[in-house]
């Protein structure tokens, strides 16, 4: 019996592998694809933007660089390690279509940003995101097997069975993340909930025989959208009709074509049609992430358009969230409730995308009432705030979870604090432990073992820039479980540890 069954060998499931896996538990994948490549995975239909987030999840876990390398972009888009400020992004995206500048995002407004390794933003593909992860999984002795379609579930007090033709998988635990139409989310009787969809969007490789008609970039037009990407023959595009074409049609040329000119404006010619895949907006969330020992993460316990890039990054943040949780419960030392916060902390980050989805679509609907959002949207990013305000909610900035500290940084992702002698606190997590960062001159954090010492990794000294904090604690998954000032206090930080660490030897 293994410890977890992860169904699902996509980003968000593979990296939940390796979580797993790097805390010691036996993890088996199961993936319905024979082969782990596909023309929709790779360049450029496979396209997809990780936020500063994410990449600080795969920073924090020595796999950025192999990922900046994987695409190309070491480069490009590494950060300065040795920098003093935070830069300005790069690119700043987009709502509904309507471009951010990047230059009046106001980075010293973002809350507790210290210069990264990690860069703001990254274009890479879902083929060289799943070969890094799926390289780290086999270091880290995950099992992946593939070809494999789950068709039923069973599960008891003891642990879970996953049926896939003839063979059964046991383990003690399961995990979907098999996507937006998640076998595990129907087999294990979630519920699924939301709103309808109002668009339907098209995602293509075709031959436009006249491409000079249609504008590079977004276009937010009076008819729907459409995104003309850099690479030739690739577009996107957006057709309000109340997502009456779904995916069960195969979109053909004439159809493509038809749409294109609607939302184009323009009698654009599509001469072939090389791949085309339709979707919609619809925005549906399950009530509850779990499900007595089955779980779910990524597309399957939420899922909404593709605009603004949140679904891949609101994913990972449930993968790093899951991860450790689910491996103190495994090894018996999690404290009381400690999985159930996976459900109450990520469930309200899902439904703030989900509604940030809607006010895009809302922003974007083709009559009198979008366009009087849009003028009122324009109008905002126009300014220093508003862009700023946009940029926070892209770049996964803005999370916080309620964890019922005081200090403003609790609940939210930790700063790459950086001590004198040069570690900083993203080489410190790399092998998936709580981090206690001490800046007080007595070292008051050091003392007797009350049961979650070897859970967390202790560094002290002196900080290049201690944010004015006294010492830190940090979850496995980057979120600060405790923060204080100048003197720091034994007593709270030691229950902090206790709640977030378990307050028993492992057994």
């Amino acid at each position: 019996m293994h410890d977890v069954v992860i169904v699902g060998a996509g980003p968000v499931g593979l990296f939940l592998a390796c979580e797993l896996g790097l805390a010691g538990c036996s993890v088996l994948v199961l993936e319905r694809e024979p082969e782990p490549g596909s023309p929709w995975k790779a360049e450029p239909l496979g396209t997809r933007g990780l936020s500063a987030a994410s990449l600080e999840a795969f920073y924090r876990r020595g796999m950025l660089h192999p990922l900046l390398s994987a695409v190309g972009a070491d480069g490009d888009f590494a950060a300065d390690p040795d920098a003093d400020e935070v830069s300005p992004p790069r690119w700043a995206g987009h709502f509904a279509g309507m471009m951010l500048d990047p230059a009046k995002v106001d980075v010293t407004a973002l809350p507790f940003r210290l210069p990264t390794p990690a860069p703001d933003v990254l274009l890479t593909h879902l083929e060289a995101v799943e070969a890094v992860l799926a390289e780290q999984a086999a270091k880290l002795g995950v099992d992946i097997r593939r070809g494999v379609t789950v068709s039923a579930i069973a599960q008891d007090d003891e642990g879970v069975v996953a049926h896939a033709a003839a063979d059964a998988y046991a383990a003690r635990w399961l995990v979907g993340c098999d996507g937006g139409r998640s076998t595990v989310r129907r087999l294990a009787g979630f519920d699924f909930v939301g709103t309808e969809p109002q668009f339907t969007g098209y995602t293509m490789q075709v031959t436009v025989t006249d491409p000079e008609k249609l504008r590079p970039g977004f276009n937010l037009t009076p008819t729907g959208m459409y995104i003309r990407m850099p690479s030739e023959g690739h577009f996107g595009m957006m057709d309000f009709d109340g997502g009456a074409f779904d995916r069960s049609q195969q979109p053909t040329r004439d159809h493509l074509q038809a749409v294109l000119r609607r939302v184009s404006g323009t009698d654009v010619t599509v001469s072939d049609v090389r791949l085309a895949s339709s979707f919609t907006d619809r925005a549906m969330q399950t009530t509850t992430y779990r499900q007595g020992r089955v779980l779910l993460a990524g597309d399957a316990a939420h899922i909404h358009s593709p605009l603004g890039g949140q679904g891949l990054n609101t994913g990972i943040g449930d993968a790093m969230n899951l991860g450790w949780k689910l491996a103190a419960t495994v090894h018996g030392h999690a404290s009381d409730g400690l999985l159930d916060t996976y459900t109450g902390e990520r469930h309200p980050i899902g439904a703030a995308v989900l509604d940030w989805s809607r006010a895009q679509v809302a922003a974007m609907r083709p009559d009198p009432h979008g366009q009087a959002v849009q003028a009122v949207v324009r109008d905002l990013i126009a300014t220093r705030d508003g862009t700023t305000y946009v940029f926070e909610r892209l770049s996964g900035a803005w999370v916080r979870h309620d964890l019922g500290g005081e200090h403003p940084l609790v609940g939210r992702n930790a700063p790459d604090l950086r001590l004198e002698d040069g570690t900083r606190l993203g080489d410190l997590m790399q092998d998936g432990r709580g981090v206690a960062l001490d800046f007080s001159v007595d070292r008051r954090l050091r003392g007797s073992a009350t049961g979650w010492q070897s859970r967390i990794r202790y560094a002290a000294g002196p900080a290049r820039n201690d944010l004015g904090l006294g010492a830190v604690l940090v979850r496995p998954d980057g979120t600060v479980a405790w923060a204080g000032d100048r003197i720091p206090d034994r007593e709270a930080f030691e229950q902090a540890a206790s709640r977030w660490f378990g307050g028993r030897e492992i057994s």
